[in-house]
């Protein structure tokens, strides 16, 4: 296996905050960037600026919501797949899969859901459910894989700052939560509760009610590894301090490291 360093971030709007992220990744230097909320058709994608700062680009925008997009450093992806089997008559964007440094990756955002109960919330799910049976074929693979992006889930209480407040977002409601567990029964690895299983450890604050300033986080950005890959996680964590940058986005990046050989 290749030391790697794997991240995954909700950009938010790739255009307004670009140089925010040419700023991260210049710092932080990840090998592979998978990007979500892209919120700019192919034609707007800043490939040129991705390119100059040493990172091969795939994307799959949509105007004004959605896209994501898998970043290489010195390398660029070969596509797998856009779209998830299942879901062909969908016109989001949000699942792209690449061959990226030897790691099958897969970057997504999966859907909302709010408000619910309503159709968006039956996307959500059944979005979900697609992304269940995809993620199964994944797992069994021989090769490394990272199911990496937003979620759009808090898995357990002790992923939220005080869950009392968002019972009724579609985040906390027990079928998001479900699904959630039922990927994992899979026997996925969620790579930030493998290595911190007791720490409060947040990837979203929102924009209202100083959110970011009382540090009333949510976890709700996942990097999953199938048994191929996870014996070689070294070490994960949040880069936070993206958050506290001017015009941040709500979302801070997500990464983990992988060693050469299996540490556990």
């Amino acid at each position: 296996m290749k030391a790697l360093k794997i991240a995954t971030f909700n950009i938010n709007g790739i255009r307004s905050r670009l140089p925010g992220l040419l700023a991260w990744l210049e710092r932080e230097r990840p090998d592979i960037a998978c990007l979500q909320e892209l919120k700019a058709p192919d034609t707007a994608f800043p490939r040129d600026a991705l390119e100059a700062a040493g990172y091969g680009c795939l994307y799959q925008g949509q105007t004004s919501w959605n896209g994501v997009a898998i970043l290489a450093r010195d390398s660029q992806p070969v596509e797998v797949r856009r779209g998830l089997p299942g879901m062909e008559e969908d016109t989001q964007s949000r699942y792209l899969e690449a061959a990226v440094h030897g790691v099958l990756v897969g970057c997504l955002y999966l859907p909302n859901g709010n408000p619910q109960p309503g159709p968006k919330f039956d996307y959500k799910l059944r979005w979900f459910e697609c992304l269940i049976e995809h993620a199964r074929g994944l797992r069994e693979s021989d090769h490394p894989v990272v199911l990496a992006g937003d979620y759009n889930v808090v898995p357990t209480d002790e992923d939220i700052y005080d869950p009392k407040s968002w019972r009724k977002d579609a985040l906390l409601q027990p079928e998001s939560r479900d699904r959630y567990q039922r990927l994992l029964s899979q026997g996925w690895t969620d790579s930030l509760r493998a290595l911190y299983p007791d720490e409060r450890v947040y990837t979203f604050w929102d924009y209202f009610r100083n959110h970011w300033q009382r540090n009333a986080g949510l976890r709700i950005d996942h990097l999953l590894l199938n048994p191929a890959l996870a014996p070689y996680l070294k070490d994960a964590g949040v880069d936070a301090w993206v958050r506290n940058e001017e015009h941040a986005s709500d979302h801070a990046p997500v990464w983990i490291e992988l060693a050469t050989r299996k540490r556990r």
